[in-house]
């Protein structure tokens, strides 16, 4: 998949000092940058679903009952 991006001459010049100063290419910083930016987004929602379950049922459990419940003793 091939993606235009427009920039301003002085946003361009910063991103491609930035890959630069990486090492990397522009493409690749670009793709880097989206790809954590997704995997933020889908954090934070895991984050508020398992926090909107616990508010539910706020039940905890010691790292001594979970290594009893799982038999890793």
């Amino acid at each position: 998949m091939t993606i235009s991006l427009r920039l301003n001459t002085a946003d361009s010049e910063l991103v491609k000092a930035y890959a630069e100063m990486n090492g990397i290419s522009v493409s690749e910083l670009l793709r880097r940058s989206v790809m954590e930016r997704i995997e933020d987004e889908f954090d934070l929602k895991a984050y508020e679903e398992a926090m909107a379950e616990y508010r539910k049922n706020p039940v905890t459990y010691s790292l001594e009952e979970v290594i009893e419940e799982l038999d890793l003793a």
